[in-house]
């Protein structure tokens, strides 16, 4: 199946912004010692980038035990290493996104078990590997487009949008819940590799969220409206950003790989119209997110996203309603990833995986690969390393 990590390729944004980045290293499954631990790797992703702080002394690195327990001072030393450029105001426009298309992965020299969501049929196997962190693929689901108008609940989904060099690409977000400001959230979740460009790769630029994106249909069955009529709360930019210090450390974007077990990042935007009112105020909500969630307890999960790969058009919000996730691992020194059945493409990825805790909606996951048949979906289990992330985005000024 297509990564929906390697998300779809498509458009979407606006506003002048500028995202501070956390570039790390972490080491990968290759270079863990005889008893499982993890040994730190040399920094290589922030010094390639070429965006980081001038004269940013290079920084230690830990191991994944370590990493859960950074501290705020850690996390931010880590986001100095990559500084993202502001947005080009007006780069986006409606041509621009109903011409982009999904586009197809490179070949691998050898094939993982696992790729990004959006791949082209007839690459790797969409069965995970056999091991004793993996149960049997899940039945699969088929997904529903959410009804126009969206009821407001819906709102807190949207398209996510960002440039990778000449590319534009597409992908999805959820609006999250900020601890440090309870009922003024500006925070985003969404995947790792829809902000960054894994190992040897930087930041991407142009990264824009709109909320509930095509809410009432007018782009629907290919009719013709105006982008603000397609926004109804226009284009928030991002002016701050965190992803995984593993993703960023080893990722190939492609592809699946060990790096997908921690394939998780979240920015902050800002209002528009340049007010002070926040993104959680406008849309009317915002998702807790539940971290270390027992898997006993997440009985069942519903996926959202905007995917764009055939034969969905990247117009429409989706959803994958599935019963309990499954596991699927891929290094098993490391948190198996929640697995359900789904034939969502690119475009799906860091969409929001809702799961129910005390009556309440909150968030689980976030779509990042998939079989290359589209009858599965996986996303990482947020663990404190994730937890940790989200404190650093929500105290950052």
């Amino acid at each position: 199946m297509s990564p929906i990590s390697r998300t779809t390729r498509a458009a979407l944004g606006a506003s002048v912004v500028a995202l501070t980045m956390v570039v790390a290293t972490a080491c990968g499954p290759d270079n863990s010692d005889a008893d499982g631990a993890q040994t730190a790797a040399p920094t290589t992703a922030a010094t390639a980038a070429g965006t980081g702080t001038p004269g940013a002394a290079p920084i230690k690195l830990p191991t994944l035990d370590e990493l859960k327990k950074w501290k705020y001072e850690d996390w931010e030393k880590f986001a100095q290493q990559n500084v993202i450029t502001p947005a080009v105001k007006g780069y986006w426009d409606l041509q621009k996104i109903l011409k982009a298309k999904p586009s197809k992965p490179g070949q691998p020299t050898t094939q993982p078990t696992a790729q990004p969501t959006g791949a082209a049929p007839g690459q790797p196997s969409s069965q995970p590997p056999a091991d004793g962190g993996n149960d049997p693929l899940p039945k699969l689901v088929e997904e529903k487009p959410v009804p126009h108008p969206f009821a407001k609940n819906f709102h807190v989904n949207g398209k996510l949008f960002f440039q990778d060099g000449k590319q534009e690409y597409v992908c999805s977000g959820t609006v999250v819940s900020d601890p440090a400001n309870p009922g003024k959230s500006n925070l985003v979740w969404t995947a790792s590799h829809c902000l960054h460009g894994g190992k040897g790769g930087k930041s991407h630029t142009n990264i824009t969220f709109a909320p509930a994106f095509n809410s009432t249909g007018v782009l629907s069955g290919g009719k013709q409206a105006s982008l603000a009529q397609a926004e109804p709360y226009g284009e928030w930019g991002a002016v701050a950003g965190i992803v995984s210090p593993t993703w960023a450390d080893e990722a190939d974007p492609e592809y699946g790989g060990p790096w997908s077990q921690y394939d998780f990042g979240i920015i902050r935007v800002a209002n528009p119209d340049g007010s002070n009112k926040s993104l959680e105020e406008v849309v009317g909500g915002s998702v807790p997110v539940w971290f270390n969630a027992p898997r006993d307890q997440i009985t069942g999960v519903s996926s959202f996203g905007y995917p764009a790969g055939k034969p969905f058009d990247g117009m429409e919000l989706e959803h994958c309603d599935s019963g309990k996730p499954v596991r699927h691992t891929i290094d098993p020194s490391r948190p198996a990833m929640l697995t359900i059945g789904c034939n969502g493409t690119g475009g799906d990825s860091g969409g929001g995986w809702f799961a129910a805790k005390d009556g309440k909606q909150v968030l689980v996951s976030d779509t990042s690969i998939g079989g290359n048949d589209n009858t599965w979906e996986a996303g990482p289990y947020l663990d404190d390393v994730a937890q940790h992330a989200l404190e650093y985005i929500s105290k950052k000024k």
